[in-house]
């Protein structure tokens, strides 16, 4: 017999029935119970909190940082005529303050929300005027000092709940260790007790919270990891090797574009996706990808999030993640369909030397850090005792020129003069897209050689932005795209030419760190950084590093029941499919073959000629029968391998 989640299920989206936890994390936070649902990439997490916001009366206030997440998600609501709305940042006062009211009078089911909004006092204000059915925690994990992730700025949801104390708590995410599942608890839990429900996944807690834990493991997902002394070659054999989908993670912007580049050299489609484009170069990226003209996306842990294409075959770490949690999330983005796919981790013995450096690149000497804070106050020219409230532009470049610094540690000090309280560090602040017309109304309607895409901009603009003719009015570019039934890529080229024509002015959204000093500015020496901010967060970090490692150089155990025990999940039974297992199975390097290898890559060098390694391709060997030939060849000093050449030595 159908209930009312059930119906609504079917209603809106087509499915007969719920999947794995859904409907048990649903009847608990529909009864009011606080509750934190663990679920893997893919498991279907949004459906646990939309399919109850239907069901119950007022708005479910859903707390994520995932913008790119949170306009996806809106936009499909509506589609599916399910009223839903979102504040982030960027949007104009006039906009937010409109969303804000329109929740209160009742017209928005699910209102998603940055959390560096909540503490804004027109949000907390607005807030107490509204029936919040429920508050929904996205990416749960970041509330946790013990977490990877850690945003400071989650832990105003402790001030929401006591605006919202009847409201229940839904905290959702797919990594967390049993350490960082206790400590969100203790970061969201109400003083009343709630009894807890009995249920077969539900695990017992100290605090008011039911929890549910769905299965983290991914039977037709391969953890594999490659010891590549020529990563760049086994990029490209891999990718070549198999088709379909594919995401390679790299550690840094520069890195994503180089070997965007290099795999697009090498006949590969690919492109590449980093924090530092401008929204609309991230948006074609990405739509590119997801619909497939673009096989490959080079991207850094900025893509992904939020991200639903189910049917990525191959997800391929180039540099190695600094965390587990981190390495699982990534690689949980291949094979959602339920489909075979591969996660890769590239790793040789540089790795383990730059993992070691991440530690002290990460968190920087306590020194250090206090100069970086006075050197602050020199480059704001702030004296001791001012600047409290004052916000400023950062360019780290310059910041780092001026004074001698490099970039990495540079940020690494002010995210800890952060956690201290000292300044905000905004990396990514956003400043909407302007525009404004520079012929008059009579002039626009008398215009010519204008196409209809151009057209249908125009008349957007004039129906949804007033006294436009007179001054520059902030714009939102999603919504003009869906006004003039276009894309937004396609809206930003078409604002691009009126602008290029003199008929509008327009100034593209653009992002621009900013620090804000929380408090007034103090001299070097009283500077306080407490043991937790520091030493306690170096300690979990420099753990993390070495759990990282340990997977990376582990030769004898199954590398998923190794990431299952991680996040506390225990299990007897081996994959089966990792590099592993399939070593122990004989189904990867026999002597054999290991040996014939070894005597075709010499025979192709026999001329002493210098060969570019993908000449290897043509040996058509198996992938890890090639691998440990060169590995060993190189070792033993039999070839020389340089800037993708190999020759005998």
């Amino acid at each position: 017999m159908s209930d009312k989640y059930q119906l609504i299920l079917k209603r809106y989206w087509g499915y007969d029935d719920f999947r794995g936890i859904q409907r048990e994390i649903i009847e608990s936070i529909g009864a009011g119970h606080d509750t934190l649902g663990l679920m893997p990439t893919g498991g279907g997490k949004s459906i646990t909190f939309q399919v109850p916001a239907l069901a119950q009366e007022g708005v479910c206030v859903v707390i994520t940082p995932l913008i790119a997440l949170m306009k996806d998600q809106v936009h499909h609501l509506r589609q599916l005529d399910i009223q839903a709305a979102a504040i982030y940042s960027g949007m104009t006062h006039e906009q937010v303050l409109r969303i804000l009211e329109n929740c209160i009078l009742g017209s928005s089911k699910i209102l998603y929300v940055s959390p560096e909004r909540l503490g804004s006092s027109l949000f907390q204000t607005k807030l107490r005027h509204m029936q919040v059915s429920f508050i929904t925690v996205d990416e749960a994990h970041c509330i946790s000092q013990w977490g990877y992730d850690f945003r400071p700025s989650y832990l105003e949801i402790a001030n929401i709940r006591e605006i919202c104390p009847e409201a229940p708590v839904l905290a959702l995410t797919a990594t967390a260790t049993p350490k960082v599942v206790e400590d969100i608890q203790d970061k969201l839990s109400r003083e009343s007790s709630i009894p807890s429900m009995t249920s077969p996944t539900s695990l017992t807690s100290k605090t008011s919270f039911n929890v549910f834990r769905m299965s983290f493991e991914r039977k037709n997902l391969a953890y594999l990891v490659h010891y590549a002394a020529d990563k760049h070659f086994e990029l490209i054999r891999l990718l070549q090797e198999s088709g379909g989908s594919a995401i390679v993670y790299v550690r840094s912007r520069l890195h994503a574009r180089e070997i965007a580049e290099h795999l697009t050299e090498a006949g590969l489609s690919a492109t590449f996706y980093h924090a530092g484009l401008d929204h609309a170069d991230k948006d074609r990226r990405q739509r590119d990808w997801q619909h497939d003209a673009v096989r490959i996306m080079v991207a850094t842990n900025a893509f992904g999030m939020g991200i639903d294409k189910p049917d990525v075959r191959q997800v391929i770490h180039y540099d190695c993640p600094d965390s587990l949690e981190a390495y699982f999330q990534e690689a949980g983005r291949a094979g959602r369909d339920g489909q075979p796919a591969r996660a890769i981790l590239l790793f040789n013995g540089n790795d383990n030397g730059k993992l070691t450096k991440r530690i002290d690149d990460t968190f920087p000497p306590r020194e250090y850090i206090k100069e970086v804070y006075e050197h602050l106050a020199y480059y704001y020219q702030i004296a001791t005792g001012d600047g409290y409230g004052v916000s400023h532009e950062f360019n780290i470049e310059e910041f780092c020129q001026r004074f001698r610094h490099f970039p990495i540690r540079v940020y690494s000090a002010l995210q800890i003069l952060q956690r201290a309280g000292y300044i905000e560090y905004d990396e990514e602040a956003d400043h909407q897209a302007r525009v404004r017309f520079l012929v008059g109304r009579d002039d626009l309607y008398r215009l010519e050689q204008v196409s209809p895409e151009e057209e249908r901009v125009i008349v957007a603009l004039l129906r949804n932005y007033g006294g436009l003719f007179a001054d520059y009015g902030y714009i939102d570019e999603g919504m003009l795209a869906q006004q003039a039934g276009l894309s937004q890529p396609q809206t930003y080229d078409i604002l691009k030419a009126l602008s290029m024509r003199h008929l509008v002015s327009f100034i593209p959204r653009k992002q621009v760190p900013y620090i804000r000093y929380m408090q007034r500015r103090e001299d070097q020496e009283h500077i306080q950084l407490p043991r937790e901010i520091y030493e306690d967060r170096l300690e979990q970090y420099r753990l993390r590093i070495q759990s990282m490692l340990r997977y990376a150089q582990s030769s004898d155990r199954c590398r998923s029941r190794m990431l299952l025990e991680y996040f506390g999940e225990e299990t007897s039974t081996n994959c089966g499919q990792c590099d592993v297992c399939l070593s122990e199975q004989g189904r990867l390097v026999t002597p054999e073959g290991q040996q014939d290898a070894r005597q075709r890559i010499l025979a192709l060098l026999a001329d002493r000629q210098r060969h570019h390694i993908t000449e290897l391709f043509r040996l058509q060997l198996p992938t890890e029968e090639l691998d440990a030939a060169l590995a060993f060849l190189i070792k033993e000093e039999k070839i020389r391998q340089d800037d993708g050449f190999i020759q005998l030595v």
